[in-house]
């Protein structure tokens, strides 16, 4: 029992950060895999695997993916996907925690399921916009390709090899906060009066 729930969690936490790189992507192979029986969906979350969910999340997934091409457009919808992706990735982990409380339920998947989205997302962000200063937005078309690829084969895996995946995220979650955590934290700590004010 308690090895069907960490696996359930994992497959959880795994859909999650990949609403970070695409937020209808997981939410899509999420649908499936519950209308295929291979997707553990808690009490309440049962629709997920309706004919209505897996229509609705495959339109906006071909949208999502289609916008992403269109230059400078695909900076613009960071913009109003990170909100989205929190959302995603708080309902992907919610809709397997094994918890009867739905307000601790809710602030479990936002905390651990919307924060692994929206670190994900802030490194989508950043590489996109890393990619628009040195190629003019060019270059934009292979990054948004490698994010489609590594949202659908992430979304999948998870249900695959959960546990692998979850643990590997969590590593990649981690090095992403250290490593740009700690450069916001210095440059601010650099601009700050105390600092200046030495010049």
């Amino acid at each position: 029992m308690e090895k069907e729930i960490i696996t359930a969690v994992a497959i959880g936490l795994g859909l999650a950060a990949s609403c970070g790189f695409r937020v209808f992507v997981p939410m899509l192979v999420a649908s499936i895999a519950a209308k295929l029986g291979l997707f553990p969906a808690a009490e309440g979350f049962q629709w997920l695997a309706s004919w209505t969910a897996i229509i609705c999340f495959g339109t906006a997934t071909v949208a999502e993916i289609l916008a992403y091409y269109i230059p400078f457009v695909d900076n613009l919808l960071d913009t109003i996907t990170t909100p989205l992706a929190i959302g995603g990735g708080t309902l992907m982990l919610t809709s397997v925690l094994p918890i009867n409380n739905d307000f601790l339920k809710w602030a479990a998947g936002f905390i651990f399921g919307g924060g692994a989205a929206a670190t994900v997302q802030g490194g989508t962000v950043l590489t996109r916009l890393a990619s628009t200063k040195l190629t003019a937005g060019v270059g934009n078309a292979v990054v948004a390709t490698g994010e489609h690829a590594a949202s659908f084969s992430t979304s999948v895996l998870s249900l695959v090899i959960p546990l692998i995946i979850a643990a590997l995220l969590i590593v990649l979650i981690t090095y992403f906060i250290l490593k740009f955590g700690g450069k916001i934290f210095k440059r601010k700590n650099y601009n700050s009066p105390a600092r200046t004010s030495n010049y």
